[in-house]
């Protein structure tokens, strides 16, 4: 198999970030590397977590030009997508397992002129996602069943990384991006990139050490893909 010839790009989850000075958290991972924010917008009951709503995305949003992926895992994500839009989303996400109508809801994201993502938990099978390509962006495959950060990543995942990958190939849909998230550390980075995956969702990795290590956990990262051989067999 050939490596991926694309640098891929590290998106800091803030779900791992100290949320008394989120702000400050926001642009210190971004002085230290980091190419995207990502954002974990949790419900409480599509998943067992609550996190944050618009006003507090809109509050941030002025720490950082990088580009805010926002990951609604909430039910119903149609309700809220002008919500996300106007407080500063760049990506809008949304799980297939939790819209009814995802062509629909992709296709409204895509008319604010910013980028739609699809997402799938570890149970979802990557088959679902074969009639949505012509309508979304960005896939992002939950490598961990969704809810909290710090878990780690059901290595199963990465067979279905590399599916999607071809799938995205054999349509011909090479702008889509194909992003992970769940578990994502410099033991899995590399097997992670060479599956397919162009964007890698950090939080613990990057923020559990402190401030001070940012820029080196987001350089170990990358490291670890450039220094890495290929050896697992898709």
């Amino acid at each position: 198999m050939k490596r991926n010839i694309y640098k891929p790009k590290i998106a800091a989850s803030i779900l791992s970030a100290d949320f008394s000075i989120l702000g400050k958290e926001v642009k210190d991972v971004d002085r230290a590397g980091a190419d995207i924010i990502h954002i974990d917008v949790m419900d409480g009951s599509f998943v067992p977590n609550i996190t944050i709503g618009p006003d507090i995305v809109a509050s941030i949003r002025s720490y950082s030009k990088k580009i805010f992926d926002v990951h609604l895992m909430i039910k119903s994500p149609a309700s809220f997508i002008d919500n996300f839009y106007k407080a500063g989303a760049d990506i809008i996400t949304i799980h297939l397992e939790a819209e009814r109508h995802p062509i629909r809801t992709l296709e409204y994201i895509r008319s604010l002129g910013i980028k739609a993502g699809i997402s799938i938990n570890p149970g979802t099978s990557e088959e679902n996602l074969k009639y949505l390509l012509d309508y979304c962006d960005l896939i992002l495959v939950m490598l961990v069943n969704p809810g909290f950060g710090g878990q780690k990543t059901i290595m199963s995942q990465v067979k279905k990384l590399y599916n999607i990958k071809q799938m995205i190939k054999k349509e011909n849909k090479k702008n889509i991006l194909l992003e992970v998230d769940g578990g994502v550390n410099i033991k899995n980075f590399s097997t992670l990139v060479d599956a397919g995956a162009d964007i890698l969702v950090a939080g613990s990795s990057i923020f559990n050490s402190g401030k001070k290590m940012y820029n080196k956990n987001i350089k170990k990262l990358r490291n670890s893909w450039k220094r890495s051989d290929i050896k697992e067999n898709f």
